[in-house]
């Protein structure tokens, strides 16, 4: 069976009498889903509504982390790993990581791809994105200003890129996980 993040509820197997949470975020679909199954969709709803669990099916991938493992074991590409982590923000940084691996800009591409499992500059989105998930759960900035302080200037792109890699818009990502992040850290600092 092969893993399908944008899915939270997974149906196979012969008769589709297999029924699988698509992620660990899922485990309320699966619930809900028995119940429907073997007693009601009734009573489902009504599960759903006492336990107040949120039924909007939510891809798995707008609670994921984008980036994918640690540093690249190339070196190199490792090193313009660590340059990316605090320069995502600059202007042409794919450019500036070629400059500072030495390489033609074909060649580093090539090799960082190899290395890291995406392109440059899907590996200077990932972590545009991944800045702007904690902005976005941590202040109550714009989400033009975070998408100027991560590094975009058009907003319009920003928003549309958030919404193809998190699957949310950065307005929805906030009012779910802004909030639970606010309650988070009250409940952490209540001794």
């Amino acid at each position: 069976m092969r893993w399908h993040p944008e899915r939270g509820l997974v149906v196979a197997g012969p008769g589709q009498r297999i029924l699988m949470a698509g992620s660990g975020v899922a485990w309320h679909m699966l619930a809900l889903a028995l119940i429907a199954r073997f007693a009601s969709p009734d009573e489902a709803m009504q599960v759903a509504r006492i336990n107040l669990l949120d039924l909007n099916g939510t891809s798995a991938l707008s609670y994921a982390s984008l980036t994918r493992g640690p540093r690249a074991a190339d070196e190199l590409i490792g090193r313009c790993q660590l340059w990316a982590a605090s320069n995502y923000r600059c202007e042409a940084p794919v450019a500036q990581m070629a400059a500072l691996s030495g390489l033609p800009e074909r060649t580093f591409t090539r090799r960082f791809s190899q290395a890291v499992g995406m392109s440059p500059l899907e590996y200077i989105h990932t972590l545009r994105l991944e800045e702007a998930k904690q902005m976005l759960e941590a202040t109550d900035l714009p989400v033009e200003a975070i998408a100027f302080e991560i590094g975009y200037q058009d907003t319009s792109f920003f928003g549309r890129l958030f919404r193809r890699k998190v699957t949310l818009t950065p307005a929805q990502y906030r009012r779910r996980f802004g909030a639970l992040g606010a309650q988070l850290r009250r409940a952490a600092t209540l001794e």
